[in-house]
C-alpha cells in the first residue's frame, strides 16, 4: 500500500527530521479506509437483526392471539352466567358448558358440626380436673382425658390426636367472653358427613354443649332435589357450578348460561390489533422518507426478500375461505375486513350477531378441522420455528456475513499491526537520516571547498 505526503524539500533537510510517530498514524488511517465498508455493513447488519427480531416478536405474539381463538377452552367458547337473585346464588361455568335457564331453589346451606363449653368463670389457666368424655366421628370414638390440664393444654391434646393415623377431623381452640373461658371443639368440614358428637357424662364440669349438627346443603335444581357437604354445588349441571349463598324456601332463582360475547370480542380485537401491528411493521420496511439532504432515507430491510415474502403470504391468507359451514367461510362474513394499508378493523356489531345468533357456525368458522384459527396457527408456527421460521433462517444468514466481515476486520488488523511497526522503523530511519543530513552537507562542503548554495546572498 502506498501514501503520499506533501512535504517541502526545505523542511525536510532543515535539520529538524519528522514527526515519525504522527507520520506513521497518518498512513495507519489511510489504509485503514478500506475496512471502513466493512464495519459500515456490520452497522447496518446489527441494524436488520434488530428489525427482524422485533418483527419475530410481534409475528410470536399474533401467534399466541391466534392460538387463543383456536383453544377449545378458551375465550371463544367461555360461557357467561348471570343469576335473578345473587344474594341467593350466584354461579360460574366452564369453557362449553351447556346453554340454557335453570331454576334453583335453596332450602337449606350446609352447617359445621361444633360443641362449647360453658364458661362458669373458668379462667384459660384453670385446671380442669380429672374426668372424661368421648368424641365420635366417622364411627370412631376417642375418649379424650382431662388430666388436670388448663383449657388451652387440652385443646392443644385434642388437635395432636389421630385416628388410624390420620388427623381426628376436628379443631379445637379457646375462646374467652365476659362470663370467662370456653373449649371450643368445630369439625374441620361442613356437612353431615364430617359431623361428631361428644357424650361428656363424664366430664360435668365442662357443660359440653352442642352449637350445631352439621348439615349438608339442600336445593333443587329445575325440581330436582341436589345435596352438597358445603355451599358448592358443582355437576349438577354439567360444566356449571353453583355457589349457594342463603336460605330461601320457596323462592326460585334463575340461573341463565349463554356465551360470553364480551370475552370472545375481547379475544378477537387482541387478534385484529396483533395482526395489524405486525403488518405495520412490515409495511415500514418499504417506506421512503424524503431527505432534504440528497439521497431519500430507506428503512434496514428495504431490500430483504424475507420481508416480502411474510408479508404477502400474510396478506394472502386474510382473503381465503375457511370452515365448513353456510354462515361464515371469511374474516369479513364475522366482522373482520381489511383496510387499504393492510391492517384490520373490527364491526364489533356484527361479530356480536355472529356470536348470539350462529354461535355454532362462528366456532366451526374459527375452531374447526379447516378453521381460520386451526389453519392460521398452523402457518404462524412454521414462520416462527426458531430453527426453520422465515426469519430465523434470515438470521442467521446475517450472523454469517457479520462473522466473515469480522474475520476480514480481524484479519486486517493483524496485518495494520505489522505494517504499522514496518513503517515505524522505516521511518524512523528516515528520521535519524534527516536529523544527520547537515552535519553530513557540512563535511562535503569542508572536504570540497563548497559552500551552501542556499545561505550565499
Amino acid at each position: 500500500m502506498s501514501s503520499s505526503f506533501t512535504i517541502s524539500t526545505p523542511s525536510l533537510l532543515s535539520g529538524q527530521g519528522i514527526d515519525v510517530a504522527s507520520t506513521v498514524q497518518q498512513l495507519v488511517t489511510a489504509a485503514r479506509a478500506r475496512e471502513q465498508n466493512w464495519l459500515l455493513q456490520q452497522q447496518q447488519i446489527q441494524q436488520q437483526e434488530g428489525v427482524v427480531n422485533q418483527i419475530n416478536t410481534a409475528l410470536s405474539t399474533l401467534l399466541s392471539n391466534v392460538n387463543a381463538l383456536k383453544d377449545a377452552g378458551g375465550a371463544l367458547q367461555s360461557v357467561a352466567v348471570t343469576s335473578g337473585n345473587s344474594s341467593i346464588v350466584t354461579a360460574t361455568a366452564t369453557a362449553g358448558a351447556s346453554f340454557g335457564t335453570h331454576v334453583v331453589v335453596v332450602n337449606n346451606l350446609a352447617s359445621t358440626a361444633s360443641y362449647y363449653s360453658a364458661a362458669a368463670n373458668l379462667k384459660t389457666t384453670d385446671s380442669l380436673g380429672t374426668g372424661s368424655f368421648d368424641l365420635t366421628i366417622g364411627g370412631n370414638t376417642q375418649t379424650i382425658d382431662l388430666n388436670n390440664q388448663t383449657l388451652g393444654q387440652l385443646a392443644t391434646s385434642i388437635n395432636g390426636m389421630t385416628v388410624n393415623g390420620q388427623p381426628l377431623g376436628v379443631t379445637a381452640s379457646v375462646i374467652t367472653d365476659s362470663a370467662g373461658a370456653h373449649l371450643v371443639i368445630v369439625a374441620n368440614n361442613s356437612g353431615a358427613a364430617s359431623a361428631f358428637t361428644i357424650d361428656g357424662a363424664n366430664a360435668p364440669g365442662l357443660g359440653l354443649t352442642q352449637g350445631s349438627a352439621g348439615a349438608d346443603a339442600s336445593a333443587t335444581i329445575d325440581g330436582v332435589p341436589v345435596s352438597s357437604a358445603n355451599n358448592t354445588v358443582s355437576g349438577a349441571i354439567p360444566g356449571v357450578t353453583l355457589q349457594l349463598q342463603s336460605k330461601a324456601v320457596g323462592q326460585e332463582v334463575r340461573i341463565q348460561t349463554q356465551a360470553d360475547t364480551q370475552a370472545a370480542t375481547q379475544a378477537v380485537t387482541y387478534f385484529v390489533n396483533a395482526y395489524s401491528n405486525i403488518i405495520q411493521g412490515l409495511n415500514a420496511q418499504f417506506a421512503v422518507t424524503p431527505s432534504t439532504g440528497g439521497a431519500n432515507s430507506t428503512s434496514p430491510l428495504e431490500s430483504d426478500g424475507t420481508v416480502r415474502m411474510v408479508q404477502q403470504q400474510l396478506l394472502n391468507f386474510m382473503t381465503q375461505t375457511f370452515g365448513n359451514n353456510a354462515d361464515f367461510s371469511t374474516l369479513r362474513s364475522v366482522g373482520i375486513s381489511m383496510n387499504d394499508d393492510g391492517t384490520l378493523k373490527l364491526d364489533s356489531t356484527q361479530l356480536s350477531d355472529a356470536i348470539k345468533n350462529h354461535y355454532s357456525s362462528f366456532l366451526d368458522f374459527f375452531q374447526g378441522t379447516t378453521g381460520f384459527a386451526t389453519s392460521f396457527s398452523s402457518q404462524l408456527s412454521k414462520l416462527t420455528d426458531p430453527i426453520k421460521g422465515a426469519f430465523y433462517v434470515d438470521l442467521k444468514g446475517m450472523q454469517s456475513t457479520y462473522s466473515s466481515l469480522q474475520d476480514r476486520v480481524n484479519s486486517f488488523e493483524l496485518y495494520i499491526a505489522s505494517q504499522q511497526q514496518v513503517w515505524l522503523q522505516q521511518y524512523t530511519q528516515l528520521n535519524v537520516a534527516l536529523l544527520q543530513w547537515p552535519f553530513q552537507q557540512q563535511m562535503m562542503d569542508t572536504l570540497f571547498g563548497t559552500g551552501n548554495s542556499s545561505s550565499k546572498k
